[in-house]
């Protein structure tokens, strides 16, 4: 049965995991976001209440 032959698959699985661990992560964390996050305002909005027209 080929499934049990380890020798090639074994790598195959170690660097494709050391692909997506060490080049991948640092590939994606380059892009720059045009979303910068902000501080959230301190102002509230004023809400009003809500007409229970039909009681």
């Amino acid at each position: 049965m080929p499934q049990l032959i380890l020798s090639p698959w074994f790598f195959i699985l170690v660097v494709s995991w050391v692909i997506f661990l060490t080049i991948i992560p640092s590939k994606v964390m380059n892009f720059y976001f045009n979303n910068e996050p902000e501080t959230a305002s301190t102002h509230k909005p004023k809400t009003h209440a809500w007409d229970w027209t039909w009681h």
